[in-house]
């Protein structure tokens, strides 16, 4: 049976939209103010908003359904998740969708939850970043970086990217073994090594000298 046909909700369908809009109120909090965040109940498509936080886009409850939901509504094979994609607010202000379609145990889209990222703010903040990053000629190729040093940060890097972790989270096993794999490979053999090493996994050098023996 289609949404289309359906004419009494289901206390199923009631308890999954409940559980949404739970879930939208935690992301709206979360991501507050830069993403809008909207419960759609696609049981009633001429009055699908059923909430709606951070308000960006000046919808309201009670709004009709957009045609992603309309479609949704039409075909259950409409793909459940569809994550980044290119929109805009009517103002013209560009944003970051995401729309996740929310199925009863029949197979049916009964609701859908979906988040609207206001990009403007990151691109200005971007640009000032790409400004402050840029560079100039460096005179003499001067560097106050020791020899080397940028090799052992990427390969602390690696490491800690492999154990899906960052260098200041590292275990004290991972670090001990991270340490070892830097000596044997040459990499505290250069200037201030351990120094380096150290400042990037947010250790003290007694602490990394340590983990070496």
């Amino acid at each position: 049976m289609s949404n289309m046909t359906k004419t009494l909700p289901s206390k199923e369908e009631s308890a999954l939209i409940e559980q949404v809009r739970h879930i939208a109120e935690g992301l709206a909090q979360t991501f507050a103010p830069f993403c809008e965040v909207v419960v759609h109940d696609l049981r009633d498509p001429g009055h699908a908003v059923l909430a709606i936080h951070n308000n960006l886009s000046s919808r309201a409850a009670g709004d009709p359904a957009t045609e992603l939901g309309l479609a949704r509504i039409a075909d259950s094979a409409y793909p459940q998740v569809l994550a980044n994609y290119p929109n805009q607010f009517p103002d013209g202000r560009p944003a970051k969708s995401t729309s996740i379609g929310i199925k009863d145990a029949d197979g049916n889209y009964v609701a859908a939850l979906c988040l609207n990222v206001d990009l403007t703010l990151f691109r200005s903040m971007q640009g000032i970043l790409e400004q402050f990053n840029a560079l100039g000629e460096a005179p003499l190729g001067e560097s106050l970086d020791p020899a080397n040093a940028d090799g052992i940060r990427r390969r602390i890097d690696a490491y800690a990217a492999r154990l899906a972790s960052s260098p200041q989270l590292l275990k004290a096993h991972e670090r001990r073994a991270l340490m070892r794999e830097l000596k044997e490979g040459g990499f505290l053999e250069v200037r201030r090594a351990m120094e380096v090493a150290a400042s990037h996994l947010g250790i003290s050098r007694a602490t990394a000298y340590n983990d070496i023996k």
